[in-house]
């Protein structure tokens, strides 16, 4: 039973690094406004980085535009000076108790540019996955040499963990490319 407890243990950190993937990527500014764009800028709330997206509404009631209201109005100017300090290279506007981010059309170049960053990220993620393939591979290697399982065992769960490669690889190659496709899009 120790080889099933291995491939299901590296089979859920395979999948995390997926879904770890998927996170990143919503950062990744398309030609659309959206709220992953700022959801996980860090913001100083009483000394402690807090997630925007734990202290405000956020909302894209235009395609070229993202509202950020604070549920504590006192934290309109932590909000502001965390996006300017963020890489958004997007200039705040403070409109009473809220404030408005317009989301600029991209340039070809600053597409290409994207692409070239969501598909680096994808790249960290195969990799990624390639470790916990082969952390896998040992661990059932070192069972077989400790006599928990038989070499048959071994095989199999070797192959069950290439299977699970295969198609974690697969999704972070789907991932990447539904990104890039939007991102090349208007």
């Amino acid at each position: 039973m120790p080889t099933r407890e291995t491939v299901s243990e590296n089979e859920s950190k395979m999948k995390k690094a997926v879904e770890f993937l998927r996170d990143e990527l919503k950062a990744v500014r398309t030609g659309r406004a959206s709220t992953g764009l700022v959801e996980n800028i860090k913001v100083e709330y009483y000394g402690t980085p807090t997630p925007l997206k734990q202290m405000a509404t956020l909302a894209t009631p235009q395609a070229d535009m993202v509202v950020i209201k604070p549920f504590d109005p006192g934290s309109l100017k932590d909000i502001e000076k965390a996006i300017k300090n963020s890489d958004l290279s997007i200039a705040p506007i403070v409109d009473g108790k809220l404030i408005r981010l317009n989301i600029p059309p991209l340039s070809g170049e600053r597409r290409t540019q994207l692409v070239g960053q969501a598909k680096q990220m994808g790249e960290q993620a195969k990799v990624s996955i390639r470790n916990i393939r082969r952390e896998a591979n040992k661990q059932l290697e070192k069972q077989q040499k400790n006599k928990t399982i038989t070499e048959d065992e071994l095989d199999k769960g070797k192959k069950q963990i290439d299977d699970i490669t295969k198609e974690c690889v697969d999704k972070v190659d789907s991932v990447v490319k539904n990104k890039s496709d939007e991102i090349m899009l208007d």
